[in-house]
């Protein structure tokens, strides 16, 4: 019942903030650039401003129909609780037309989490840039209404519409990962120049814990620290942009950083190794994480997967489909936690995997944690990925506990959800 009345104010209020932040805006009036997809979107923010730098001013935590607004405005939810609404509501008006940023770049994360915030950012911002990283089945159960009544064929053709506003309300430039049917599909809404991102590229893509590397026929990229092969559409993006900006290009990028929860590499107990990719998941995400994994050298490697959420009438399609690419993988243990993997993905992985690999399926983090620390013995290269506090079984299993700042998820509502399932 709440969360349907939530719902339902979720626009309306967010039409509020949305107000005061556009005329912010029309006074600041700063170039925008805005980086978009269903994942990559903080990576490849990131990775710009490791290049533009103080040049620009960036959406940091903020990517949503209220988020976006309240970074403009310079507001700040600090708690999450209920009780900061009222003093959100009361600084709107007064946060308008206080001293503007000196910067005339503004970058922003944008997401489409639900039908009509494409549009609903995408008419705010009017970007003079749009990057479009992706577009893939994420929080797919609030558009299978649309899928229900009629107006588009598929969840896929859905979100990728949602995306599409903000390529339509693009005055100058966009660059896309071409390589997506989704995306190919809507770029007829734009008549702007297009620039197109393909991973054909790529020439040459080797990856280790401690480096990855990246050939294209005239250049070399060269990361200390471990990254996927899709990487290259970011890096490329990133390229292209900097040249329409006229902003030299820093080719070592020593001063990008990744975003926590996205392949952190960490020490753990007993001498393990952890890979922390706990941030978030859908089937693409893994399977990207999940290939990567696959092609490090080790020859003790164990996955903790969670369930991949909000994949409304596609959950169970999209659980069995992970268990399809896990079974491709040489692995020594698989360790699946949730609901949702427990119910889909266990089966067809007990059924088919080599009884050599042991698979093991729990409910929560605490019970995955407690037989994690009872069965490593040392050496295991330990990957993590999916919902449900993984972030909390990793920050249980870190050799230097000071690294816990690393991880994803620090604020206080996160610790003391975490507190309520053991961890």
């Amino acid at each position: 019942m709440f969360s349907e009345f939530k719902k339902t104010l979720y626009f309306p209020f967010a039409y509020y903030f949305r107000f005061f932040a556009k005329i912010r805006l029309s006074f600041w009036q700063p170039k925008t650039i805005v980086i978009t997809g269903s994942s990559g979107k903080t990576t490849l923010l990131n990775l710009v401003e490791s290049q533009v730098g103080e040049k620009a001013r960036y959406s940091h935590h903020a990517n949503s129909s209220y988020g976006i607004p309240f970074n403009i405005l310079g507001l700040t939810r600090r708690t999450l609780s209920l009780w900061e609404w009222p003093v959100l509501f009361a600084l709107a008006p007064l946060k308008t037309l206080g001293s503007f940023p000196k910067k005339k770049i503004y970058v922003v994360e944008a997401d489409c989490d639900r039908p009509g915030e494409g549009k609903f950012l995408a008419t705010l911002l009017k970007p003079e840039i749009t990057l479009w990283t992706n577009s893939t089945k994420t929080h797919s159960m609030n558009f299978d209404i649309l899928i229900k009544n009629g107006k588009f064929k598929s969840v896929e053709d859905a979100i990728g519409y949602e995306y599409g506003y903000f390529l339509e309300y693009t005055s100058n430039l966009v660059i896309v990962n071409s390589d997506s049917e989704t995306i190919r599909n809507e770029l007829s809404r734009t008549a702007v120049k297009k620039e197109l991102v393909k991973i054909s590229e790529l020439t040459s893509y080797s990856a280790t814990l401690e480096k990855t590397e990246f050939k294209t026929k005239n250049h070399f990229f060269k990361f200390n620290f471990l990254l996927p092969k899709d990487f290259f559409y970011s890096l490329v993006m990133c390229s292209k942009l900097l040249t329409i900006l006229k902003i030299p290009k820093d080719r070592t990028f020593k001063k990008f950083k990744l975003p926590p929860g996205r392949n952190s590499v960490f020490r753990g107990i007993k001498n393990t190794t952890i890979i922390d990719s706990s941030y978030n998941a859908n089937l693409d995400s893994m399977t990207v994480i999940l290939e990567m994994f696959d092609n490090l050298d080790s020859n003790n490697k164990w996955v903790v997967l969670g369930d991949m959420l909000e994949q409304g009438q596609s959950e169970q399609e999209e659980h069995e489909k992970l268990a399809d690419i896990i079974l491709k993988m040489k692995l020594k243990k698989i360790i699946l936690m949730g609901p949702r993997v427990s119910e889909f993905t266990f089966p067809k992985l007990k059924n088919q995997t080599d009884k050599k690999i042991e698979i093991e399926k729990f409910s929560g983090p605490k019970e995955a944690l407690d037989y994690i620390k009872k069965n490593i013995n040392g050496e295991e290269l330990i990957l993590f990925k999916g919902a449900r506090f993984l972030e909390g079984v990793v920050e249980n299993l870190l050799l230097h506990k000071s690294d816990s700042i690393n991880l994803c998820r620090r604020e206080k509502v996160w610790q003391e959800r975490r507190k309520k399932f053991g961890l």
